[in-house]
C-alpha cells in the first residue's frame, strides 16, 4: 500500500485501484496500459513559481501545460518544471509514480479545471505502475485544489 492510498484511506476518499506494467514513463502510455481515454488520465507536474515556491499542476495527459497561464493565475512572474531529482525530493516518490496524494511534503495543488467535466479520470497513486480511477471532485477535495484553466 503506497502513502497516496493510505492518505487516501484516511480520508475516506473512493477510488479503485489499477496496475499494469510499466515499461515507459507518461501519460499517454499509462492510458493504452490501462484503457483509460488519455483526456481522462491525468500527469502530476511539479512546477516551482519565482519566489513564491513550488506547486503540483494536474493536467489531462493530452494536454500541455501554459507556464505563462499558470504564472499570472499564481501571481508570479515566472512558471517552471522543475528537475527530476527535485521532484523526488519535494514529494518523496519516483517519476512516473507522482501523486498528489501523501506528499513529503505538503505542497499547494492546482487542477486544470477541464477535467471536472469527468465523472471518472486516473491519477498516479504513488509508485510506477499504479493508477487510481477516482471522480475529478474527490481530488479536488483530498488535496484542496484549486481548480484552474491552463
Amino acid at each position: 500500500m503506497t502513502r497516496a492510498i493510505q492518505f487516501l484511506k484516511a480520508q475516506n476518499i473512493p477510488f479503485d485501484v489499477v496496475e499494469y506494467e510499466h515499461l515507459e514513463k507518461g501519460a499517454l502510455f499509462a492510458s493504452g496500459a490501462i484503457g483509460m481515454p488519455i483526456e481522462q488520465t491525468i500527469k502530476t507536474l511539479v512546477v516551482e513559481l519565482s519566489k513564491k515556491g513550488y506547486l503540483v499542476v494536474l493536467m489531462p495527459g493530452s494536454k500541455s501545460i501554459s507556464f505563462k497561464k499558470l504564472a499570472m493565475a499564481r501571481n508570479a512572474k515566472r512558471a517552471a518544471m522543475v528537475n527530476a531529482a527535485m521532484a523526488e525530493r519535494l514529494t518523496g516518490y519516483l517519476i512516473g509514480g507522482i501523486s498528489p496524494f501523501g506528499m513529503k511534503q505538503p505542497l499547494k495543488v492546482v487542477m486544470d479545471g477541464g477535467l471536472l467535466a469527468f465523472d471518472k479520470v486516473a491519477i498516479n497513486g504513488g509508485k510506477r505502475g499504479l493508477m487510481l480511477i477516482m471522480s475529478p471532485a474527490d481530488i479536488l477535495k483530498a488535496t484542496d485544489a484549486e481548480p484552474i484553466e491552463l
